[in-house]
C-alpha cells in the first residue's frame, strides 16, 4: 500500500495548483496551467495506481476548495485521468524477443497525446450545460474579443471589414477554427507535461523505464488514417460532434509537426552544425508565427506515410557494416 501516501500528496498539489487561478494575477495561470504535472509525476515513479489515487484525492479537494462536484468532476475529467491515461502508457512494456523489456513505442504515445488533448477540449465545453448554443455564442465573442483586440476597436463600433471580409464575418470563420487550434494548443503542452514530468523523475532515479530517443519517434499509419478521417468528418458534421472532429484534426497536425521537428533533430545528429542548425529551427518556430509548422507537418506525414527515416537508418546501418540498429 506504499502508493497511497504518494497519491495523496500528489493529489493535494494538483488541487492546489488548479485552485489558485481565483487569485487572478499571470503567476497563478502559471501555477493552474502545472496541475497535470504531479499526478505524471507519480505515476511514473511509484505506480499507476498512485496516480489514479492522485486523481481521485485531488477531484475531492478540487470541489471542497471550490465549493462543488462539477468543479471536482471537471478537474477530474480535463486533468487529472489524461494525465495519468498518458502516463501509465508511457510504462506500459513487454518481454521482447531477445529477452529485453519492448516499451510503448514513443509515436503511439504522441497520438494518444493528440487523441487525449481532443478530449479534454471536447470535455472542457461540454461540462458547463451540454449546449452547443451557448458554446458557439461564447467562441464567438472570443473570436470577436480577438478582433478588437488586434484592430484597436473599441466595443461601442462596429467590427472593421478585413480586406473584403466583413468583421462579423470574420469573427465567425475565426470561432468556427478555434477547436483547430485548440486541439494544437493541448497537444503541444500535454506533450511538454510529460516531458518535463519525465525529466523530473529521470533526475531522482525513480524513471521505471529508460530514457527513450524522442528523435526517433514516428507515429504509426493509424494515425494518419486518423487525421484523413476526422478531417473529412469535421466538414460534414454539425454539434459537438463536429467539434470533437475539428478538434482531433489540429490535434494530429500539432503531432505531426511535433515528429517532424524530431526528425530535424535526428537528422542532423553527427553533423558538425548541429547545434546551428537546431537554434535556428526553433528560432524560426518562434519567429515566424507557427508557420514553419507547415513544412513540419508535411514531412511529419510523409515520414508516417512512407518511413522516410527507417529507410535511412537502414540505409545507415548497412553503411555501418551491419551494427546495431539507431532506434
Amino acid at each position: 500500500m506504499t502508493f497511497i501516501a504518494p497519491g495523496v500528496l500528489a493529489g493535494l498539489a494538483s488541487a492546489i495548483l488548479i485552485s489558485v487561478i481565483g487569485f487572478g494575477t499571470g503567476l497563478a495561470v502559471m501555477l493552474y496551467l502545472l496541475a497535470p504535472i504531479p499526478v505524471i509525476i507519480v505515476t511514473l515513479a511509484f505506480d499507476h495506481r498512485s496516480g489514479l489515487v492522485a486523481g481521485v484525492i485531488g477531484a475531492v479537494a478540487v470541489a471542497v476548495l471550490q465549493g462543488g462536484l462539477v468543479s471536482g468532476l471537471g478537474y477530474l475529467i480535463t486533468t487529472a485521468l489524461p494525465a495519468w491515461w498518458l502516463a501509465y502508457l508511457a510504462l506500459l512494456g513487454r518481454p521482447g524477443s531477445s529477452g529485453d523489456t519492448e516499451w510503448y513505442p514513443l509515436g503511439r504515445l504522441l497520438a494518444w497525446i493528440a487523441g487525449t488533448g481532443a478530449l479534454i477540449f471536447l470535455g472542457s465545453v461540454i461540462l458547463p450545460g451540454f449546449d452547443f448554443e451557448s458554446y458557439r455564442e461564447n467562441t464567438r465573442q472570443m473570436a470577436e474579443m480577438v478582433l478588437r483586440a488586434q484592430t484597436g476597436t473599441p466595443e461601442s463600433a462596429p467590427l472593421p471589414n478585413i480586406g473584403e471580409i466583413p468583421g462579423e464575418e470574420l469573427a465567425a470563420r475565426l470561432a468556427s477554427a478555434l477547436p483547430i487550434f485548440a486541439g494544437q494548443g493541448f497537444t503541444l503542452i500535454l506533450t511538454f507535461y510529460m516531458w518535463i514530468g519525465a525529466k523530473i523523475v529521470s533526475a531522482s532515479g525513480r524513471l521505471l523505464r529508460p530514457w527513450p530517443q524522442i528523435s526517433r519517434t514516428i507515429m504509426p499509419r493509424e494515425a494518419l488514417y486518423t487525421l484523413f478521417a476526422t478531417s473529412l468528418a469535421a466538414i460534414f458534421l454539425d454539434g459537438f460532434t463536429g467539434v470533437f472532429a475539428t478538434t482531433l484534426t489540429g490535434a494530429f497536425l500539432m503531432a505531426f509537426a511535433l515528429q517532424g521537428l524530431a526528425a530535424v533533430h535526428e537528422m542532423s545528429e553527427g553533423r558538425s552544425g548541429r547545434p546551428f542548425i537546431l537554434i535556428l529551427a526553433y528560432l524560426l518556430i518562434l519567429l515566424s508565427q507557427g508557420l514553419i509548422f507547415l513544412p513540419l507537418i508535411m514531412f511529419g506525414l510523409t515520414d508516417t506515410a512512407l518511413g522516410i527515416r527507417e529507410r535511412m537508418r537502414a540505409n545507415r546501418q548497412g553503411r555501418n557494416g551491419g551494427g546495431p540498429p539507431l532506434n
